[in-house]
């Protein structure tokens, strides 16, 4: 009876939801962009083009690992208990994970499962992979080393103990530090203990060189404190040069030391400033103390005696900590040949170049991404580095200019909301045709995520594409579709830099958005009070920068649109007029496709734009509005009483015949933070339009959403430019406004009338939308304070079910957007967004089908060892060497020979059954030594020929030497005998 009643008052003959049935309310948790947590550490595989990013555990949820291949591609690793990841390595198409609870992961790409995993035998300094070995080295606090064998998945019995305890046994906290294998020749570990290094070798089972740094007295060294005493820095970091020529060592005094690998002396000790650090000088002076190393990187290019240091830290503590040091050093002398004093003026480097990050902001970590190769460290040719920034965010740069890249059509849409932060978002459905078309040209750089390949979706299901806008903290916003689970056709993303339409890149705070729904016209607001409205079009500036500078026009519009533009856009959304409200914060901004945007601000003023000019057609202040109300009721003793300050907080557009009127017209809504929902009426009026106020109804508190509809149908009433020309033959638009506060929800005929209400009693209302179930009917979906969506029926406004949202953050609900297609967008977490579909059967998040690995890519070989070194007595060692020397000769088959041996046996029982000697079926480990023997047999055979024509040559050699003898012989007789005669 009461939906009855609240049809009748509302005007709305039609029951909207009738064909929409108790529990078809249950969202599917379709999907997540963003980043759930601080990121904690990066991982790049040149070979399949892959980038990896782990987080931390937070009160947002578990540390997760996202893996990220070209365009859209992307897939979740969760573990099933919390934990905070450590470090990611890629590892032969594998992705080995460490955790701060000492457990390492090994995970299947393709599925994005969980192959295998352990816990450390104790607290995990470092771990160190190598794309061309089976193994993983787990190096703990205690200073010893164990090899987990990835293939086999089990923990080797090899270890390697803490030698510099055994050098030294009075030493104390003697811990692990880092650990690196030789760039060339694998059977080389290169160990970081705190208090000196070491290099191990694999074959010989010994470590060959201890190298430990000490300050004569004297020497300034790296922070000049208690000069006239020896000084023993403790080690932070060790790396090898790409070459294996020199070994550098990082100190906490902030020391750069030089050694030479072959011998263990040291060449040379330097800070980011002074060389020659640890020699004695009359007066050393004072040095300022210095902030410690964070990464160190030897870089090399395609050529590896070419190479450079990138450096995180080590600037002097009165130097803001930002920024990334480069020390070019050039092209490595030769080493034969070269003096000790070559060899140091060398390592002085030839320039020092500084990457510039953002101020304030220090580096906490950084990752290279090489071109091709994961050798040298991953250091070999690199093209760009991702730096970790202490706020939590991500940097890309060039490198070694330093140049910032824009994420945009370069990562994946989630990780720039880490490349800076997303401060807000906006959803419009745009139409598709329009969409389709909106694919910018702007000059960028080379991919650099290539790999995988996209699973195939579903064809698309809806006319309309959702497309967010999700606003920065650097002034950028960025624009893309998010789909619906179906194929997205244009997987692009579009960038506009508010700050370079401002020509202001200091207090750029962006507070609304709108995008046109057919245009594609776009609008933003600052905190400032200003406005920018961007156009599709071409740049005739491209490649150029065009003076910036115009005169202020406080209140008024000015044109942007050949002067602010970005130099590589070539066409895309351009910035076209900047109107300067200056009425405090824009609270709310939208755009129309009849032309018309509407923006209110803090101050209580609303302003309605002609774009046909563009020129401000109509302006106003809430405060007017209260004056009428006074006026109309000033017996009433709310009236005396202090009146709040009230803003814009909603706004709308939309075509409908208001109360008495007989025709129809465009109408803009505008609801306040106060529950007042103002009608506008837009005209025509000579050239242009003009906008009169129609009425003001007034609700309990804060509008949430203004949705006009159509009475008979529950569609969408907006100002579309097909609604707008039906306007001049006549025709009528029978709409209605569905109305949601936080407390209340009303449906009503504009633009005085009270319709049909229901109060919400126990929860309060933070976003809502009448969407549409497809093939049942239209509803109007709400999403409350308690954590909890709801749907209500049309017109009588009957709740039609619930259900509890658990991922979302609850300090941000208010930012939730519903959709007219049944999505809701919510936060989970500072920098991550979940879109659910509330039309839908339960379904819980799932991963995506998409594939990583492409099995045709190949690791290229690891370099090896040069000619000279080999003639001069390095012994080589290759990969199948360590496995002997570190699985023993009794290592068991790999899973993958396993399958192969079965997959061979299957076939051989097809065609003709392998038999053992007994007669019964041939194992593996009985085919496995069959192989061993023939292999043995065909190598004796081999032998022997090869003995055999040994035997044959010298027999032949022989034959010659007595040959020769011969002749000499005859030929002495013959010379006596003609003197003689």
């Amino acid at each position: 009876m009461a939906s009855f009643l609240r049809g009748r008052q509302a005007g709305m003959q039609n029951d909207l939801s009738a064909s929409i049935l108790p529990g078809t309310f249950v969202p599917d948790d379709r999907a997540r962009y963003g980043i759930n947590s601080q990121v904690s550490c990066i991982a790049y595989d040149p070979v399949q083009s892959l980038l990896a990013i782990g987080t931390n555990e937070s009160k947002f949820g578990s540390g997760r690992i996202s893996v990220f291949g070209q365009s859209r591609i992307q897939k979740l690793l969760v573990t099933s208990r919390s934990c905070s990841f450590a470090d990611v390595q890629f590892c032969a198409n594998r992705l080995v994970s460490l955790d701060t609870k000492n457990e390492v992961t090994v995970w299947d790409l393709d599925t994005g499962k969980k192959v295998t995993g352990f816990r450390a035998p104790g607290i995990v300094s470092c771990m160190v992979t190598d794309p061309m070995l089976d193994w993983c080295f787990l190096g703990v606090q205690s200073g010893e080393i164990f090899a987990y064998d990835l293939a086999r998945e089990r923990m080797s019995s090899f270890k390697i103990p803490n030698f510099w305890m055994e050098k030294d046994p009075k030493a104390r906290a003697v811990a692990l530090v880092s650990m690196q294998l030789h760039p060339r020749d694998i059977g080389k570990l290169l160990i970081a203990y705190t208090h000196g290094v070491v290099v191990y070798s694999f074959k010989q089972n010994v470590p060959n060189k201890f190298l430990e740094y000490q300050v004569p007295p004297g020497a300034p060294g790296g922070s000049s404190l208690i000069v006239e005493s020896m000084r023993r820095p403790h080690v932070t970091h060790a790396l090898w040069h790409p070459t294996g020529t020199f070994i550098m060592t990082a100190h906490d005094d902030a020391s750069l030391v030089f050694w030479d690998s072959k011998e263990g002396r040291v060449i040379m000790a330097r800070t980011l400033y002074d060389t020659n650090i640890n020699q004695p000088v009359p007066n050393p002076g004072s040095s300022s103390p210095k902030h410690p190393y964070a990464r160190i990187a030897w870089c090399c290019k395609q050529n590896p005696e070419d190479s450079g240091l990138l450096i995180a830290g080590g600037q002097k503590l009165d130097d803001a900590p930002n920024g990334l040091t480069f020390i070019d050093l050039g092209i490595t002398p030769n080493y034969a040949t070269s003096s000790w004093q070559i060899l140091s003026d060398y390592l002085k480097g030839k320039r020092r170049t500084t990457l510039e990050t953002p101020p304030g902001v220090g580096i906490t970590n950084f990752f290279l991404i090489p071109r091709l190769s994961p050798h040298f460290g991953g250091a070999q040719d690199p093209i760009a580095i991702m730096a970790l920034l202490s706020s939590g965010e991500i940097l890309t740069m060039s490198f070694p200019s330093g140049y910032p890249i824009s994420p945009t059509n370069q990562l994946h849409p989630s990780v720039s909301f880490v490349h800076p932060f997303a401060t807000k978002f906006g959803v419009t459905i745009l139409d598709r045709g329009r969409w389709l078309g909106m694919v910018e040209n702007r000059n960028q750089g080379e991919p650099l995520l290539r790999g995988g390949a996209e699973a195939p979706r579903p064809r698309r299901r809806f006319e309309g594409r959702t497309v967010i806008q999700v606003a920065h903290a650097d002034g950028t916003i960025r624009l893309w579709d998010v789909g619906h689970g179906d194929e997205i056709e244009n997987p692009s993303q579009l960038q506009v830099d508010v700050a370079r339409a401002l020509d202001r890149y200091d207090d750029v705070n962006i507070t609304a958005m709108t995008l046109a729904p057919t245009t594609g016209e776009f609008a933003v607001g600052t905190s400032n009070g200003e406005v920018i409205i961007y156009r599709w079009a071409g740049n005739q500036y491209f490649g150029k920068s065009p003076d910036q500078k115009i005169q202020s026009n406080p209140g008024g519009i000015s044109d942007i649109s050949s002067i602010r533009t970005e130099p590589s856009l070539k066409s895309g959304l351009q910035p076209s007029s900047l109107y300067e409200m200056m009425q405090g914060p824009i609270s709310a901004i939208k755009a129309s496709d009849a032309g018309f945007i509407a923006v209110g601000s803090e101050n209580g003023f609303i302003s309605i734009i002609d774009l046909r000019g563009p020129s401000i057609m109509f302006q106003a202040s809430m405060a007017d509005f209260v004056k009428q109300e006074k006026r109309s009721s000033f017996l009433r003793r709310s009236s005396t009483m202090p009146m709040s300050k009230e803003w814009p907080v909603v706004l709308e557009y939309g075509v409908m015949t208001l109360d008495e009127d007989r025709y129809s017209s465009i109408c803009c809504f505008v609801g306040t933070n106060l529950g007042k929902v103002i009608t506008f009426k837009i005209l025509p009026s000579g050239g242009g339009y003009t906008a009169t106020v129609a009425g003001v109804v007034h609700l309990n508190d804060k509008v949430v959403s203004i949705c006009p509809i159509v009475a008979d149908t529950g569609k969408p009433a907006l100002a579309t430019g097909h609604t707008v020309a039906g306007l001049r033959e006549g025709r009528h638009v029978n709409g209605l406004l569905v109305v949601v506060t936080q407390t209340e929800a009303r449906i009503f005929k504009p633009a005085t009338a009270k319709g049909a209400s229901k109060t919400f009693d126990n929860y309060l209302c933070d976003a809502a939308g009448v969407t549409e179930f497809e093939l049942h009917g239209m509803a109007l979906v709400g999403v409350f304070g308690d954590r909890i969506t709801r749907a209500f029926s049309l017109p009588g406004l009957k709740e039609l079910g619930s259900y509890p949202l658990p991922m979302m953050d609850g300090s941000r609900i208010d930012s939730s957007v519903v959709t007219e297609d049944g999505d809701v967008f919510c936060w989970t977490g500072p920098s991550e967004l979940a879109i659910l579909q509330v039309w839908g059967t339960g379904r819980e998040l799932e991963n995506t089908a998409d594939r990583l690995i492409n099995p045709e890519l190949e690791v290229p070989p690891r370099p090896t060892i040069s000619n000279v070194q080999w003639i001069s007595g390095t012994q080589y060692v290759s990969p199948t060497d360590l496995d002997l020397l570190i699985g023993g000769p009794n290592r068991p088959p790999s899973k993958r020979m396993i399958n192969a041996t079965a997959a061979m046996e299957r076939n051989a029982g097809v065609s003709s059954p392998g038999y053992s000697g007994s007669g019964g079926p041939e194992g593996w480990g009985e085919y496995l030594t069959r192989q061993l023997n023939e292999r043995t047999e065909k190598l004796g055979l081999m032998n022997d020929s090869l003995d055999n024509v040994a035997d044959t040559s010298q027999r032949w050699a022989d034959d010659v030497g007595k040959y020769v003898s011969q002749q000499k012989r005859k030929m002495l007789f013959g010379a006596v005998t003609s003197k003689l005669s």
